[in-house]
């Protein structure tokens, strides 16, 4: 309770990291999610909602009358009344609301089970930082369910691929943070050489400076988990830079330099980013039933089947036959952006936001929606929503 008080999203992550307390962990007469959702003094209420369902608080609570009671009701009545306004999805801001839906959502649920047992089951809260893709997440625990399991021998090599502004480097970069194991970012814009590649420094922002070339790294870190990302794999000068990595994606051995003994990183998990794939993404799209909603497995599993070649014909058949899944990043459905817009709002205008009545919060989310540009997804939202307490606050 002192945490969630405290209205600090890191230290209500450090008491649930710790285990000092329990997402599910009565606050009073409430659960600890309905007491959030019900203390209307909180500014930061999103980020500590999220890392309540991040490490598995039960939306199911919240219609538990045990756990989220009406206020001030004897126990006749409140087992004939309703839970909260702000406690029902109805009542809840579009970003919260749509946290919540995830969270009890079977099929998500039933795909990051996928991973319990296994030592990606902390990526599972990745769900809680990236909004929308589902289906790219269902396919890449599955990737990591075999690779656990042995079903596969080869190193662990993932593509995002598709439009920007939908996730792809965000996910990358949570990988190492998420798994605790240590990341290199490799800005692959910058390659002028085979050579470059090894020579080249991490350039993650959320990262600390690091003075290590890829090569140093890989020593460092030879024969352990480790994460390196390929940011904009497709924008390298040329692909033949792209050759020295045939080796260590096909068995798992790397040699930075001629001469030089063999490195070992079979258990490196090399993530790879790129807008390819982007016009397939949106012809895609448009070509479904019912365009902008949910995409089935099916519908994603033919996406996948379509956006291969395509890859491999950008990147070059040898590179792409040892990568082990390619996943296509798709467009956001309308309940994705305005949870995109709301994030982006209680995020960026806190202070603001909290003097607003909900109509005014709703009015504001929907503006930002009409700036909407598909070909920049989340990013043209954050801008729209800027501009607009810009306006606001004048």
């Amino acid at each position: 309770m002192f945490a969630i008080a405290s209205d600090d999203v890191e230290e209500v992550r450090r008491v649930l990291d710790s285990g000092e307390a329990e997402p599910n962990s009565q606050v009073g007469p409430q659960s600890a999610l309905a007491f959030v959702l019900t203390n209307e003094r909180l500014k930061n209420k999103i980020g500590i909602v999220k890392e309540l369902l991040a490490h598995g608080a039960d939306p199911a609570s919240l219609k538990n009358p045990d756990s989220n009671p009406p206020e001030t009701m004897t126990e006749e009545q409140i087992a004939l009344l309703s839970p909260p306004q702000a406690t029902t999805l109805e009542g809840m801001d579009p970003a919260t609301r749509y946290y919540i839906s995830m969270a009890d959502n079977p099929n998500v649920r039933r795909a990051s089970a996928l991973i319990h047992r296994s030592f990606f089951r902390p990526l599972a809260r990745v769900r809680y930082d990236i909004v929308g893709q589902h289906r790219a997440l269902e396919q890449l625990f599955r990737v990591l369910s075999m690779n656990s399991q042995s079903f596969s021998v080869a190193p662990l090599v993932i593509l995002l691929c598709g439009p920007s502004g939908h996730g792809k480097s965000l996910l990358a970069r949570k990988f190492g943070s998420l798994l605790e194991v240590p990341t290199h970012t490799v800005n692959m814009t910058t390659l002028r050489s085979t050579h470059d590649i090894w020579q080249s420094h991490s350039m993650n922002p959320y990262e600390e400076p690091s003075t290590s070339t890829l090569a140093e790294f890989l020593i460092d870190n030879e024969g352990k988990r480790c994460v390196v990302v390929l940011d904009e794999i497709d924008k390298a000068e040329d692909e033949k830079f792209l050759l020295s990595l045939l080796m260590p994606w096909e068995i798992g051995r790397c040699s930075p330099e001629a001469g030089r003994r063999h490195i070992d990183v079979g258990k490196v998990i090399w993530i790879g980013t790129s807008n390819i794939g982007h016009d397939l993404v949106f012809a895609h799209e448009a070509g479904r039933p019912d365009p902008y909603s949910s995409l089935s497995r099916e519908e994603y599993v033919e996406l996948m089947r379509q956006l291969r070649p395509v890859v491999s014909d950008r990147l070059g058949a040898s590179l792409v036959s040892r990568v082990t899944t390619v996943l296509p990043f798709v467009p956001f459905t309308e309940d994705e952006k305005m949870a995109i817009a709301a994030e982006a709002l209680f995020t960026l205008g806190k202070d603001i936001v909290q003097t607003l009545v909900p109509e005014t919060v709703e009015g504001l989310i929907r503006r930002a929606l009409d700036d909407y540009l598909p070909d920049e997804g989340a990013r043209c939202l954050y801008r729209s929503v800027s501009n607009l307490l810009l306006d606001f606050s004048m």
